[in-house]
């Protein structure tokens, strides 16, 4: 299931483009079908990976989030 929220994320994030951003939903929706909400921790886990990596970048109100400290609440990705 990571590989395939990790292909979603990227997928939807590049169609998306530099200039906006996906939720995790889109990815777990898009994967998950009605049992999406289940993915949702996992889809912000491997929103975090991403971005440790450098292939994405996750905000929260338009402030970009360090991937290794703690955070909570809704948040954006979008590729880099």
């Amino acid at each position: 299931m990571t590989d395939q929220l990790r292909a979603a994320i990227l997928d939807l994030a590049r169609q998306r483009g530099p200039s906006k951003t996906i939720c995790p939903s889109d990815a777990a929706r898009a994967i998950g079908g009605d049992e999406w909400r289940n993915l949702m921790d996992d889809a912000r886990d491997v929103a975090r990976e991403l971005a440790r990596t450098g292939d994405v970048e996750i905000s929260q109100k338009g402030t970009v989030l360090d991937p290794d400290q703690p955070w909570r609440g809704p948040i954006r990705i979008r590729i880099r």
